[in-house]
């Protein structure tokens, strides 16, 4: 019988016992969630009536579509603009000239602990203010866009510089020392050597942050920002269904959360697979007639 490190394997009367709470805690939530699903039922939250305005194209039109339109646009551009400036201070961090590391690291951890609410506002009242001579006019449109995009890249491109550095130093101090002997800059290091081997390693935690990125867009209803969970209580408030349209919505977020990761898992998978190089051939591949190796493979026999 096999053992964990932090306590002993349970015995047969402990997984007996396991086993019957284990049955009696699904059977409560069980019970838990059909009760409240009774309770929506009676204050009539879930009849049909009121998923039928779904059925009809003006919710969607009117307040569904453009949301999604208002969520993804902001996530979009705040996901490449993070991207950029935290590879920017991430790598700031890490220079060996020390009033770049000091300045990189300073705007990091300002940014960092000033919540995203307030950047958002701070933004929003600025380029209201502000006179942008031929581009006033365009901004004045969006000027709800520009900041929660403003917020958006500035919190999440702190978190990911963070990110980036602790990738870098993950990696085994021996590639920067063989870098070095074999004479190449620090530049050349980081981009040649290091910065390729921690992106890939740090995806899975570069795909959460970005899923955070689109989720927080919520955040821009305060500045009148038209985005999908602001528009799903509009659609509440408007057909007097609230609990489906918030669910609606939620759907749909999660179907999104869920092709964004999906895509940067299939980037992950194509980046080790590059990083492993070409495969072995085969020996049939080997055996014709000017392959390489073949003779090494099937040496003559006397």
């Amino acid at each position: 019988m096999s053992a964990s490190v932090l306590f002993d394997a349970p015995g047969p009367r402990a997984r007996v016992r396991n086993n019957v709470l284990t049955v009696l805690a699904a059977f409560a939530a069980l019970a838990l969630i059909a009760f409240v699903l009774f309770r929506l039922w009676e204050k009539d939250q879930l009849q049909p009536a009121k998923w039928k305005p779904f059925l009809t194209s003006d919710p969607w039109v009117t307040y569904v579509l453009p949301g999604i339109e208002g969520t993804l646009t902001a996530a979009a551009i705040s996901i490449v603009l993070a991207l950029v400036l935290g590879l920017m201070l991430g790598i700031g961090r890490l220079a060996p000239i020390a009033p770049i590391r000091w300045t990189c690291a300073v705007i990091v951890e300002f940014f960092r602990a000033v919540p995203v609410l307030i950047m958002m506002l701070f933004a929003f009242f600025l380029y209201s203010m502000l006179d942008f001579g031929t581009f006033d006019e365009f901004l004045t449109r969006h000027v709800a866009l520009a900041g929660v995009v403003t917020g958006l890249t500035l919190y999440n491109g702190a978190v990911i510089a963070e990110i980036v550095r602790a990738g870098v130093h993950s990696l085994p101090r021996g590639q920067q020392e063989a870098a070095w002997s074999l004479g190449l800059t620090w530049t050349q290091t980081m981009r040649l050597i290091l910065l390729p081997q921690a992106i890939t390693a740090m995806l899975p935690v570069l795909v959460s942050q970005l899923v955070v990125v689109l989720k927080d867009t919520a955040i821009g209803y305060q500045i009148t920002f038209v985005e999908m969970v602001r528009q799903g209580t509009n659609i509440g408030s408007a057909y007097g269904n609230i609990l489906p349209a918030l669910i609606v919505i939620a759907i749909l977020m999660i179907s999104v959360n869920m092709a964004l990761s999906s895509l940067a898992t299939r980037i992950e998978q194509r980046l080790r697979r590059s990083s492993r190089g070409p495969a072995p051939l085969e020996p049939e591949e080997v055996e014709q007639e000017g392959a390489p190796g073949a003779q090494m493979l099937h040496p003559p026999r006397d």
